[in-house]
């Protein structure tokens, strides 16, 4: 069985968008970890731009849909978490810049 690589999970979650704001979930800093054991289960921590985001149960699930995506990938899990709360400055140079933070 090949190892999964958090590069190819993160390349899934590139993906996945903030539709209120246009941009991946990657780019704007929102995944905060992502851990594959020696199964191939994976678990991220993501976060949203504002706890009161109404699209949260849809990004989450569809964060989880490509990461399953990913052809080795036993069991996903997504978990939502607000702590470090998630500010702009965490989002790439290229998202700050378009969007003039």
């Amino acid at each position: 069985m090949e190892k999964i690589t958090k590069e190819r999970v993160i390349q899934a979650l590139s993906n996945v968008y903030d539709m209120e704001i246009g941009f991946d979930v990657v780019s704007l800093g929102l995944i905060y970890d992502v851990d594959i054991d020696e199964n191939n289960n994976i678990h991220v921590n993501m976060t949203l731009t504002t706890p009161m985001c109404p699209l949260a149960g849809m990004m989450v699930e569809d964060a989880t849909s490509k990461v399953r995506e990913i052809e080795e990938a036993k069991e996903v899990k997504v978990d939502l978490i607000f702590d470090p709360p998630w500010d702009p400055s965490m989002a790439s140079e290229e998202v700050r810049r378009i969007l003039g933070i």
